[in-house]
């Protein structure tokens, strides 16, 4: 099976199933629509699920909203709330915990600045809790954020500054905040994955750094990602697709080549089209000409999420009071 990049388990299940054409053994499936907002929550309960998805035991959700990228406001706010409900059934906490939040990524570059930013727009609370507990409502737990930068900048793997911090903070839970990858433009910043298994910083683009897990860290990691590149050879694979089946539909004479070309795999139309391009291009990322608006907004949409999640006395007009 080629390696398709993609940090989603949700199209690690589609991948699988368009090629064998049935579920995945140890892999639950649950879908939740309505008109604007699709949850899927895919569980992952044993050893040949995990190996066939690619992904360890555990829970994925994912949020996909196709008209994220309008910049309706509302729909930002319904998106905040559905991201809160699905965050308070995997983080189990109560009123004396203490959460970490760890903004991932480079902040020089757009795509991967998703964490840094989500940091920036988060109700950061210990320090009050700690210091001046008097002037803090009821209901607001101890939020601590760091957004520690990659391994370029600071010289210091990731891992490394996380687990100091959380000896010598002693979170209850971490949460991990990343740019993720995908195979598809569409779920491009309208797609937010949660994952109560931990994160491997940058897997989806190729470089992948060590785990921030319940393993290493010593505490619950929770991750919530959105992609926000997708691997060129994968989008041509898919637009290739795409154009055949048109050219089948307008040249029904010539639809014995094309249905030809249609048979191959999508693992050996990705092989073909990787190989073509790697000499001239190495390993290609795509993204979105808009991507830095589209990250400013899917920052605030995340934040917001988690900050009604982690405070539950909060409302989404409370927030800018703890906001500076």
């Amino acid at each position: 099976m080629v390696d398709i990049r993609t940090d989603l388990a949700i199209e690690a299940r589609e991948m699988y199933s368009e090629r064998q054409r049935r579920e995945i053994p140890g892999v639950e499936v649950d879908i939740d629509r309505d008109e604007d907002i699709t949850v899927t929550r895919v569980k992952v309960t044993e050893d040949v699920g995990a190996k066939i998805i690619g992904k360890p035991k555990g829970n994925y959700v994912t949020i996909e909203v196709p008209k994220l990228r309008e910049n309706d406001k509302d729909l930002q706010e319904d998106v905040c709330r559905a991201l809160a409900t699905e965050i308070t059934k995997i983080v189990k906490l109560n009123d004396q915990s203490v959460i970490l939040v760890v903004g991932l990524g480079n902040w020089n570059i757009t795509p991967d600045a998703l964490g840094p930013r989500v940091v920036d727009h988060l109700m950061v609370t210990r320090h009050i809790k700690e210091y001046v507990p008097e002037q803090i409502d009821e209901g607001v737990r101890s939020v601590c954020a760091v957004a520690p930068g990659v391994l370029g900048i600071t010289g210091i793997e990731t891992s490394e500054i996380i687990r100091g911090i959380v000896d010598r903070v002693k979170p209850d839970v971490v949460i991990a905040i990343d740019a993720l990858a995908s195979r598809k433009m569409e779920r491009v910043s309208t797609t937010i994955q949660i994952s109560d298994t931990g994160i491997n910083p940058g897997s989806g683009v190729g470089n992948n750094r060590k785990e921030l897990s319940r393993e290493s860290l010593g505490v619950p990691v929770v991750a919530i990602g959105v992609p926000t590149v997708v691997d060129a050879a994968t989008m041509a694979n898919d637009t290739i697709d795409l154009v055949i089946d048109s050219l089948i539909e307008q040249s029904p004479k010539d639809g014995q080549f094309y249905n030809l070309l249609k048979s191959m795999s999508k693992d050996e139309k990705y092989s073909l089209i990787s190989g073509v391009l790697s000499p001239y291009i190495g390993n290609l990322m795509v993204t979105p000409k808009e991507i830095d608006r589209l990250i400013q907004d899917i920052s605030k949409v995340i934040a917001n999420g988690l900050n009604i999640a982690l405070h539950p006395s909060i409302e989404m007009d409370d927030i800018d009071r703890y906001i500076h």
